[in-house]
């Protein structure tokens, strides 16, 4: 199992509730967020309640804009660096929501991909990996998420960037070889605890810092093979500062990347308490939603 404390589960959800946050700012309304918020349900994630009316701020409106045109771009980058002032922003995004974002130098970046590269090279051979990528990348007609073979990507020529392979056991769906960047903008996304709540908080800061890139025209790609490994995750652990890693980024200019199916929102927000009924009212009425993993 790729995932067995539900740690990148609950960074997805926690991704999920940012987009949620920003699209009740965008319309006027303040999110009242509690995470975990009812020890009696271990399956209730976080509860977003709408708060009392307020002035969409700017930033809220630009992310929330956004949220539709972010997809993880598996393609080839160009060589171009991206500006200073736009890793600053992504760095800001990460500290608005508790967390840290590291841009590596050269050295480090090369280090960085060096223990992904060893993550995805040592995944291939792993059966229960291959037999549960394969669940992710299959045709499931009940299911309306994975990965589409549109979103696999290129292999990399040279193996320069070790993005996840999703054809790796569908051969016949493998795209051809291609010539990615050489220099690419690697970073790591860093917290300071390493428990449910703080991987809440890790998608909450994921998804500000993705979408802020979005926003500053920038592709990105999540790679997280290394830390699903542990004796390679300590690797990328930040001893002195006491951070854990959580993921490791990529960003640059790019083609735009492909979309992969979204679950409908039935099947991920449970309606709470009483509240009014219709789509207005709910959106303009305090009623409030919880967050749930997708089963």
């Amino acid at each position: 199992m790729l995932d067995p404390r539900n740690r990148e589960l609950l960074i997805s959800l926690g991704a999920a509730v940012f987009n949620l946050r920003v699209a009740m700012l965008a319309r006027g309304r303040v999110p009242v967020l509690r995470l975990l918020a009812d020890a009696g349900e271990p399956d209730l994630a976080a509860q977003v309640t709408v708060g009392p009316s307020t002035r969409p701020p700017g930033t809220a409106l630009m992310l929330a804009e956004a949220i539709s045109r972010r997809h993880t771009n598996r393609q080839p980058m160009r060589d171009l660096p991206v500006p200073a002032e736009a890793l600053t922003d992504l760095s800001a995004a990460a500290e608005a929501e508790r967390a840290r974002v590291v841009v590596t130098d050269a050295l480090a970046r090369d280090a960085v991909l060096d223990v992904v590269r060893i993550a995805e090279k040592r995944r291939r051979h792993d059966l229960a990996y291959r037999r549960e990528l394969g669940e992710w990348t299959g045709f499931r007609p009940r299911h309306r998420d994975g990965v589409p073979p549109e979103a696999f990507g290129p292999r990399d020529a040279l193996e320069t960037m070790p993005i996840r392979d999703f054809g790796v056991v569908r051969s016949a769906r493998r795209r051809g070889p291609a010539r990615f960047a050489q220099v690419p903008t690697i970073a790591v996304l860093y917290t300071r605890s390493d428990n449910p709540d703080e991987w809440l908080r890790c998608g909450q800061a994921l998804e500000r810092v993705l979408l802020t890139s979005t926003v500053r025209g920038l592709a990105s790609t999540i790679m997280t093979q290394p830390v699903e490994v542990p004796d390679l995750r300590v690797l990328l652990e930040d001893s002195a500062d006491g951070y854990h890693a959580q993921a490791v980024l990529r960003f640059g200019y790019g083609p735009p990347g492909a979309a992969s199916a979204r679950r409908p929102l039935t099947e991920v927000l449970v309606r709470t308490g009483t509240g009014p009924r219709s789509r207005t009212d709910r959106e303009a009425g305090p009623a409030g939603w919880a967050e749930r993993p997708a089963r």
